[in-house]
């Protein structure tokens, strides 16, 4: 498998993620900042942010990716890091996270 197709599969698995306060998922809701499969060994590193920083998932979501993430086939070593820069806000959700919130 080759690497966009692996990076495909990576942002496949992070839609499958949810904030437990919003029901859309953490792709959606553009708390994914970067996504990188490296070669040669298909490592993978995850730059995310959350909602807020005092988020009550602040622990539990970069654990979920980095656990899912690693279950995929082909994932070598997975990498989750957290950044409040830029903060979230509600701009970087996509235009059917908005829709499904009524924000639209």
């Amino acid at each position: 498998m080759d690497q966009d197709e692996l990076k495909q599969k990576v942002i496949d698995c992070l839609q499958t993620i949810y904030d437990p306060e919003i029901p859309v998922n953490i792709y959606e809701l553009g708390l994914i900042y970067e996504t990188t499969v490296m070669a040669p060994f298909n490592n993978v590193q995850i730059v995310m942010t959350l909602t807020a920083p005092g988020c009550p998932a602040a622990q539990s979501i970069p654990l979920e990716v980095e656990e899912k993430v690693k279950n995929i086939e082909g994932v070598n070593e997975v990498s989750v890091v957290v950044t409040w820069d830029p903060p979230w806000n509600r701009d970087m959700m996509s235009e059917s996270a908005r829709f499904e919130l009524g924000m639209m």
